[in-house]
């Protein structure tokens, strides 16, 4: 039997209903795994690359490079040289942990908070791209968690701390962050795209971005970027995000002519994944949305009013979460799964679950499942649920109800994902 993602999946199944939900859950997970989508995805046959029904004639390339940045990177860089092999002269990915290559060097950067690690494989990753030639293929894998990863100059990691600090405290979405974060660096925004030309480079998306917008995957390096400085300025004025150094991103459409952006994974490609599993176990499904950008309250009325006895409900997206200071521990989706609780949404016939992809949902929990186990656990021991929910403290509700689900990092990251069952 294959692995399962999540680690306490069988401590967590004590019910059909649960085993049901936990089962699609994997069954998400198994499907955006970052080298399996790799290896199902390329193939080189001779000296060809193929990819989604495009090919690549490397005899026609000196060098080969690989750069990265993002949760998926490493793992991508790991599948992808399994393919290539020594047909990669260099490479420089940067994710959330080091892999065994011998081609390409890997560094573990931190998230969502850029460091020293960051910078100096942004710097890296720089040294490779520039100065390239029309006789060097560059393939780029950009995967979720990329904005933060990426970091250079250092200018633009010390405003991207700034930055994500006061977006914390906003509960703006995902995109009016990356706009602005297009504006501090020289490699978002299409500026790896400027730095590589005229080299041919083929991007190799794993998208974290709810929708089809993946220009905003990473902050978009390989894409040309129709926001504009005034964009940002707005996003920073509009929320009294504090001061920052903007620049203009690349808008000069000769810098794209040899750019071939492929999208290999998104939260699609995971909600179809899943509701293959519901209709193998006999299950009507319904998708609520797959860009849930709403407050939480609201993302959960979405999700709850499509509630019908039988049926799987499944949605993804990134709920808005505004954090107070001085909160409890926890991310967006504990926090989603305390307030199911909270309003008073689950039954005895319901298991509700929401998880980060990433399997770290602000914390090393990926999310939690809620069901009448859930309730029974608060009162049997006299929990507070107010007083938890008030002071966002949604891991240690959870940790004493043993509702969390525990994957570790899986190397994916295409937004959140949310499952509710109600039996028959």
């Amino acid at each position: 039997m294959t692995e399962r993602s999540i680690k306490n999946f069988i401590s967590l199944a004590t019910t059909p209903n649960r085993k049901i939900a936990l089962s699609v859950a994997e069954a998400g997970l198994e499907a955006i795994n970052s080298k399996n989508v790799v290896l199902n995805s390329i193939k080189l046959v001779n000296d060809t690359f193929y990819i989604q029904n495009n090919s690549f004639d490397l005899t026609k390339f000196k060098r080969i490079k690989v750069v990265g940045f993002g949760k998926a990177s490493t793992d991508a860089a790991e599948a992808l040289e399994k393919i290539l092999g020594d047909k990669i002269n260099e490479g420089a990915v940067i994710g959330l942990h080091k892999t065994n290559t011998n081609h390409i060097e890997t560094f573990a950067g931190t998230h969502p908070r850029p460091s020293e690690v960051n910078l100096a494989a942004g710097e890296r990753i720089y040294d490779l791209v520039k100065n390239s030639t029309q006789e060097d293929l560059i393939i780029v894998l950009v995967s979720g968690g990329g904005s933060a990863l990426l970091c250079y100059s250092e200018n633009e990691c010390k405003q991207g701390i700034e930055l994500y600090d006061s977006f914390l405290k906003s509960g703006k979405t995902i995109k009016e962050i990356n706009t602005v974060r297009k504006h501090l660096s020289l490699l978002k925004g299409g500026g790896l795209a400027k730095l590589a030309y005229p080299a041919t480079v083929v991007g190799l998306i794993f998208s974290d971005i709810p929708g089809d917008d993946f220009s905003d995957v990473a902050s978009g390096p390989t894409y040309k970027d129709i926001t504009t400085v005034v964009d940002a300025e707005k996003i920073i004025t509009e929320n009294n995000l504090g001061s920052f150094e903007l620049i203009e991103t690349t808008k000069e459409d000769k810098y794209f002519e040899n750019v071939h952006n492929f999208i290999l994974v998104s939260n699609k490609i995971a909600i179809q994944a899943m509701a293959k599993k519901g209709e193998e176990l006999g299950l009507p499904t319904k998708v609520v949305s797959m860009e849930l950008y709403d407050e939480v309250g609201v993302a959960l009325e979405k999700i709850f009013s499509a509630k019908e006895n039988g049926t799987l409900v499944l949605a993804a997206g990134e709920p808005k979460v505004s954090v107070p200071k001085n909160a409890g521990k926890g991310g967006r989706n504990l926090h989603m799964g305390l307030t199911a609780v909270q309003r008073k949404l689950i039954d005895e016939d319901s298991v509700f679950i929401s998880f980060a992809s990433d399997g770290m949902d602000n914390s090393d929990v990926a999310g939690a499942i809620v069901d009448q186990k859930t309730l029974e656990e608060v009162e049997k021991q006299n929990l507070n649920v107010e007083d938890y929910f008030n002071r966002f403290d949604s891991l240690a509700f959870f940790d004493k109800t043993d509702g969390m689900i525990i994957t570790g990092p899986t190397g994916a990251n295409v937004s959140d994902l949310m499952i509710l069952f109600t039996k028959k």
